[in-house]
């Protein structure tokens, strides 16, 4: 179950990702500006992820200042589903995000830098 819980956080991640992307994609503006935010809004995400996020980040963040930055990029992306796929969407993404972090936090899943 523990490696079903970081498996599910990894496709969390990545659904993130993808709902930021989504979500620019569909804005109601110009082809060149949907290109332009469904590149930007993930690339951001994924730029903050790596470099203070992610388990080998050049300057990963303690906690609770780490949890803080997860935090900032999943209500983004739950933000982005909601407002692109529905709010059904962005609550079942929210939902899976929440109960993977309480999973995560009792059983130890936490990694201290």
């Amino acid at each position: 179950m523990r490696a079903a819980n970081l498996a599910l956080r990894f496709a969390l991640e990545l659904c993130a990702f993808a709902g930021l992307a989504y979500w620019g994609a569909g804005l109601d503006a110009s082809t060149a500006i949907r290109i332009a935010a469904a590149i930007a809004a993930p690339a951001v995400a994924i730029g903050v992820w790596g470099r203070w996020i992610a388990p080998k980040a050049p300057a990963r963040l303690l906690d609770p200042a780490r949890l803080e930055a997860e935090s900032a990029v999943f209500v983004a992306a739950t933000a982005a589903i909601a407002a692109s796929a529905g709010v059904i969407w962005g609550a079942a993404f929210a939902g899976l995000v929440v109960l993977n972090e309480l999973l995560m936090l009792r059983w130890g899943q936490r990694a201290t830098a």
